[in-house]
């Protein structure tokens, strides 16, 4: 069932669990510059970029509360469907990237419970590479109404720190989050063999509210 939610929860934007190691140090020193540059030119020249930075650091840390769609499998990121594979065990892989302009919290596609989340490390080449297969990852199994769920989490070029929010053993709601990649990346989704897909690529996708399969 879709969770039910106030316009004013809707609207309401709040800012990512495990931003702060990249967000305080710059905000603060877009605080100090400001605060200085009334005395000193110098800290003026700082102050613009470095506020400029934290802005764009308050943009990207984003965390926009969302109606969740009601469906069976919907997705965990926002983005650009960059792929959609048969798999050799009869799932598809449905890979979509996400730019540094995305907010990049991601959801749980389905409810259901974490089985596992393991971290597999690796390289750091751009996601939307062929190499980025090899990249450090963190890898979600769920346990749904569907059966096993993967997921995949992936670090891109700019993305090197991947931050899982639940643990094994959590019971998640569809839609409910469950991770931060920093900066560009890239999630995947393995839907079951049987489901009809229902994006395409080159399709834009919001997380918990994009649906990825249709009746």
């Amino acid at each position: 069932m879709p969770h039910s939610q106030s316009s004013a929860q809707r609207g309401r934007v709040r800012l990512a669990r495990g931003a702060s190691p990249w967000l305080l140090p710059t905000v603060a020193t877009a605080a100090v510059s400001l605060a200085r540059s009334r005395r000193s030119g110098r800290w003026a020249a700082v102050a613009v970029p470095a506020t400029a930075l934290a802005a764009g650091m308050l943009w990207f840390f984003r965390d926009p509360e969302r109606e969740i769609t009601q469906g069976r499998v919907i997705s965990p990121a926002d983005g650009v469907v960059q792929s959609i594979m048969p798999w050799k065990d009869g799932r598809t892989r449905v890979a979509i990237f996400m730019s540094p302009l995305n907010v990049h919290v991601n959801r749980a596609p389905l409810a259901g419970t974490v089985t596992s989340v393991e971290h597999i490390p690796g390289g750091f080449v751009p996601a939307f590479n062929k190499e980025s297969e090899n990249n450090e990852r963190v890898v979600w199994h769920f346990d749904t109404e569907l059966g096993d769920i993967e997921m995949v989490q992936i670090a891109g070029a700019v993305a090197r720190r991947i931050v899982p929010y639940v643990p094994q053993g959590t019971k998640v709601e569809q839609g409910e989050r469950i991770g931060l990649i920093r900066f560009g990346s890239r999630v995947d989704v393995y839907l079951p063999e049987g489901v009809d897909i229902a994006v395409e690529v080159g399709q834009a996708t919001t997380a918990g509210v994009t649906r990825l399969d249709r009746d």
